[in-house]
């Protein structure tokens, strides 16, 4: 699984004119399946989301998770990050895992982070969504599970 993290003052999704989810100050994740992702990989991407020291302390310093800071968590699905642009002129999308396979790791991701004790919201699976946020920094990480 491959995980973009935005830290984020807010984000939300809007899908047909229609606001679906939202959150304030927390993290956006953008999270991509490929085809030998299994449970395994949820379950190391979101205790190592929860706990990743990417907020500032009093001092400045990234000391703080995202559960230090009761931060939220926003989780949208995100195909194209295993887009293959390196020849040609159209990414191809063979990396990424089907629909039937995606959808309910990501789905057990979201779970999982929740177990973790981070509130969540998502986006909808295969809709077209528009996605707000005010990246808060700008800090964004890229995480790759094992």
């Amino acid at each position: 699984m491959r995980a973009v993290l935005q830290r984020v003052r807010e984000a939300a999704v809007t899908v047909d004119n229609q606001t679906i989810s939202a959150i304030g100050m927390g993290l956006l994740i953008l999270i991509g399946v490929t085809h030998d992702d299994d449970e395994g990989d949820a379950r190391w991407l979101a205790q190592k989301i929860a706990t990743l020291r990417i907020f500032e302390d009093a001092a400045g310093k990234f000391n703080l998770s995202a559960l230090d800071v009761g931060a939220h968590a926003l989780v949208v699905s995100q195909f194209t990050l295993y887009a293959d642009a390196r020849r040609g002129r159209r990414p191809d999308f063979i990396a990424a895992a089907r629909p039937e396979i995606a959808e309910p790791l990501i789905e057990r991701f979201a779970a999982l982070l929740r177990e973790q004790g981070l509130p969540v919201e998502t986006g909808k699976f295969q809709a077209r969504m528009l996605v707000k946020i005010f990246n808060d920094g700008p800090v964004t990480i890229i995480l790759d599970s094992p």
